[in-house]
């Protein structure tokens, strides 16, 4: 396993994040597998050197918060756990959701309780909060750092004018800055190469992007993709232009670049992302053990520029996808 610094944070991560969306309540998405494989699914990331692990209390709500902190007990100090916060907990109560003080701070309580931690590493807002000002939301999460609830505060997938906003006003403010974006960025979709990354490598901000194999397009040859459970029932996949405007031909150059390196697809999806310089740590989603185990395999695989690209040249702009 290779470690790098999260940003500016100084926290030491691995270069891959476990991402927990894919153990919880199957009931919850046809793809979740259940507790004991979340408990298998950790248990091997700690052996393979992760210490890195990103969930959300929206994840099979509060299933997978819950599982992931029953699978670190007595490994919760040396593990950097991050999870998320803004889509509705309860149809019931409309302040289960959102970014504001109340929802934040009944929230958090309610994800340390599941994850058995008196202080989460990152806790970070899920999307953009348009009926909250972006003060409010930043006060909020500067009170929770100071009551040592929080130890950093991070944001996920909004228009680098959102960012900048919010970094403007924690500095006017003296509020605690986001120290990481964790933005939907693979090689099928790089609209945030235009503003976020760039924003985010010149305020030491940590990028630790969601999807990296957009959600299972570039694991397998496109046509193979619509056969498997999640491409049949994951309404999300099919609502991001992963296909689009040089998508199809990006997916056959990854099989053939795999193809010459012995390695996956995935594998080679993967080590794109790791060798671009903005990136600290993808976050990676296993309903199998052995994709993690790949995944892992992919910091050894070694892409020239030439690789870089030619998996990069089909690529052409798509809509912005993901910040809803």
């Amino acid at each position: 396993m290779e470690y790098t610094t999260l940003g500016t944070s100084g926290i030491e991560v691995s270069r891959i994040c476990l991402g927990c969306m894919s153990f919880g309540d199957p009931e919850w998405r046809e793809w979740v597998r259940g507790e004991s494989f979340g408990h298998e699914l950790v248990e091997r990331a700690r052996e393979l050197g992760i210490n890195f692990f990103d969930t959300a209390n929206m994840y099979s709500l509060g299933e997978s918060e819950r599982i992931l902190g029953d699978a670190l007990e007595g490994h919760r100090e040396e593990s950097v756990i991050a999870t998320k916060v803004f889509f509705p907990m309860r149809e019931e109560d409309p302040n289960s959701g959102g970014l504001s003080r109340k929802t934040i701070e009944q929230e958090l309580e309610n994800s340390l309780d599941r994850l058995g931690v008196d202080t989460v590493d990152l806790y970070q807002t899920h999307r953009w909060d348009y009926d909250t000002p972006i003060e409010t939301t930043l006060g909020a999460l500067d009170d929770a750092v100071r009551r040592g609830q929080v130890r950093h505060v991070g944001a996920s997938s909004m228009w680098a004018h959102q960012l900048a906003a919010a970094l403007g006003t924690s500095d006017q403010e003296g509020l605690e800055r986001f120290a990481t974006m964790q933005n939907h960025y693979n090689l099928v979709y790089r609209e945030e190469e235009r503003e976020t990354l760039p924003l985010c490598q010149r305020e030491g901000i940590g990028v630790i992007p969601w999807s990296p194999m957009a959600r299972g397009y570039l694991t397998r040859p496109h046509e193979e993709f619509e056969a498997t459970t999640r491409g049949e029932s994951d309404d999300y996949a099919h609502e991001h232009p992963y296909a689009d405007n040089g998508g199809r031909e990006i997916n056959e150059r990854v099989a053939e670049l795999a193809a010459d390196h012995g390695a996956s697809m995935a594998q080679i999806a993967l080590a794109w992302l790791l060798h671009k310089e903005w990136v600290d740590a993808p976050i990676i989603g296993a309903s199998k053990i052995e994709h993690l185990e790949d995944a892992v395999e992919a910091l050894e695989i070694d892409l020239s520029d030439r690789d870089m690209e030619y998996l990069e040249e089909p690529y052409g702009p798509v809509p912005v996808s993901g910040h809803e």
